[in-house]
């Protein structure tokens, strides 16, 4: 007797939930031998390993509090078609990643709609930097939820969740094992080149507040180092809004898309200046001197500055409890201020800081998206 095809159904929001949720995808093909179908909602990668995507995730990539107002119509409409898609596919798993406030209505609706399946999340929502009380209201609508940083089960299983530490996946991107000569090759980069590899976001929100900062923090470096050649690594979700901005600036830049671009680049670049996020992870690994700015509407970041409770943003300063990478935020997130950091790494300055990605603890032998395909294989069981 044929086994019977495993229906899956992801939820990703923004690119990084996109890479994650497509390695997830590769894991369970292997696990199910391909007996597995997907459905739902995400970018580039996951269509590559076999989802069809119902919309575009660009569309739910928006971060900040003002920033989201003017999307929310688009963001309700989006919700709505999820929930009628999921009551027509009757998967047999729900599985959404990172996005926790849209992702937390998600599974609220399902279950008062009384669709009995097993509801998974991913990336737990920081509540040891802000919002405490998230632990308990996703406790109360998802049976398990997958943890990148060790510590982090100890903040949901009071309220009774299944959680489970799977380590983080920046480790099975190969962000430390790019190809330095096939990239400058590729772009036919000139001999003695210095690169700066530029990474303002996935986010369109971010590439509007971010890029014409960036913009002319090149500028400013390009006149002390005329031998800059500027690799800017983008996603689907922006590319178009990435090359649209980077009219009218001088040559020599070129912008890249996909992993393994991405990763040749971090291999062939100098120093870099990126957004927050993963991405500081990803560069730490590589071995590539930094540094992380970020800007948002003003009221976002007077909001932000009363409801964090960190003293840093970036992941490795707050394992650290120093700040390792430099980390230039709304005032002081300049173009000259920029310039001079990365003048400064362009100098020789040190930074070394694979030594704290080893805090992350990186889990067993067991990579993070073979860790959840075992586990939500192991919810359809237990819930059948």
């Amino acid at each position: 007797m044929a086994q019977k095809e495993l229906k899956v159904y992801l939820i990703a929001g923004e690119p990084s939930g996109d890479l994650l949720g497509s390695r997830i995808m590769r894991a369970l093909k292997k696990k199910t031998k391909k007996a597995v179908q997907f459905f739902g909602v995400g970018g580039e990668t996951m269509e590559k390993e076999g989802l069809k995507s119902l919309f575009d995730i660009s569309d739910l990539a928006v971060m900040g509090f003002v920033e989201v107002l003017p999307n929310l119509p688009k963001i309700l409409r989006h919700f709505n078609e999820i929930i009628t898609d999921i009551q027509a596919v009757q998967p047999d798993v729900i599985l959404t990643i990172d996005s926790f406030s849209f992702s937390v209505r998600v599974h609220k609706r399902l279950i008062k709609a009384g669709i009995r399946i097993p509801h998974a999340h991913c990336v737990a929502p920081q509540v040891w930097a802000w919002k405490k009380e998230r632990a308990k209201t996703l406790g109360r609508y998802v049976d398990r939820l997958f943890c990148l940083l060790p510590q982090e089960p100890n903040y949901f299983t009071p309220y009774g969740l299944k959680a489970d530490f799977i380590g983080h996946p920046v480790i099975e991107g190969g962000a430390d094992k790019g190809d330095k000569a096939k990239f400058l090759k590729q772009y036919h980069i000139p001999t003695g080149s210095r690169i700066l590899c530029v990474l303002p976001g996935s986010r369109k929100n971010e590439i509007k507040y971010l890029l014409p900062v960036f913009k002319k923090s090149i500028q400013i470096i390009r006149q002390k180092y005329r031998n800059v050649f500027v690799v800017i690594p983008s996603v689907s979700t922006v590319w178009k809004q990435v090359e649209s901005n980077m009219e009218g600036v001088d040559e020599p830049y070129v912008i890249v898309r996909g992993e393994k671009d991405r990763y040749n680049a971090f291999a062939a670049a100098d120093v870099a200046i990126a957004a927050s996020g993963t991405v500081s992870l990803e560069l730490a690994l590589a071995g590539v001197k930094h540094l992380i700015a970020y800007r948002v509407a003003p009221l976002t970041a007077f909001l932000a500055r009363r409801l964090l409770k960190i003293k840093y943003v970036n992941l490795i300063n707050l394992l650290a409890n120093k700040e390792l990478i430099p980390e230039l935020l709304q005032e002081n997130c300049t173009a000259q201020k920029i310039a001079d950091v990365t003048s400064d790494f362009l100098r020789g300055k040190r930074q070394n800081v694979r030594n704290e990605l080893k805090k992350l603890g990186w889990g067993g032998k067991t990579t993070p998206s073979e860790k959840v395909a075992e586990l939500l294989l192991q919810m359809v069981t237990e819930y059948d």
